[in-house]
């Protein structure tokens, strides 16, 4: 049943999810100008989401990506259900480098043939933040190295998420006291 709830979803990620008409969302998101990808790699804890349909319930999260041999990108995705407490669980992905030049926009795989949009919004000079987005606004990950942001850095990072067309109040903020034993 799960895989046939993921594969609904993942359909549906082909289609345009938002219905919203309004002058943000006929704009198409802007990507940073450069990933370097191998500084990229590594955890990146999710602070706040518009969470997709298997997130909703998840705390504790993180992507962690590593780059393989081909040039693709392994992703993980590591979430406790409900409680901080709960089992570590894990789900896995494939991503492709769409955009060679930025290295910004790529298209995740969770099984063949479907690939969803991912695009780097915005990334710290130092990337110690990100943000990821999602071309109907629909979904958007806001991710750190570390599990807390300063109230105020997430506060600059939501403004930038405001200026690329995201509605803030979708946001919600990701319960974190992850570690990477699963405590």
């Amino acid at each position: 049943m799960k895989k046939h709830l993921i594969f609904i979803f993942l359909v549906g990620l082909t289609v345009p999810i938002g219905c919203s008409t309004s002058p943000e969302m006929k704009r198409p998101l802007k990507t940073v100008e450069h990933v370097d990808l191998p500084r990229f790699m590594g955890d990146w804890y999710v602070i706040g989401t518009i969470p997709w349909i298997f997130e909703k319930n998840n705390v504790g999260t993180m992507d962690i990506y590593k780059m393989r041999p081909d040039g693709r990108i392994d992703i993980t995705y590591v979430f406790h259900e409900k409680e901080l407490s709960a089992k570590c669980q894990e789900m896995h992905a494939l991503a492709t480098v769409l955009d060679r030049k930025s290295n910004a926009r790529w298209g995740v795989q969770f099984f063949w043939p479907f690939k969803a949009p991912y695009f780097v919004i915005d990334l710290a000079p130092d990337y110690s933040t990100t943000i990821i987005g999602y071309p109907t606004r629909d979904l958007i990950w806001i991710m750190a190295r570390t599990p807390a942001l300063s109230d105020s850095n997430y506060q600059v990072l939501l403004e930038k998420a405001a200026s690329q067309g995201y509605d803030l109040k979708r946001i919600v903020k990701v319960p974190q006291t992850f570690d990477r034993a699963g405590n």
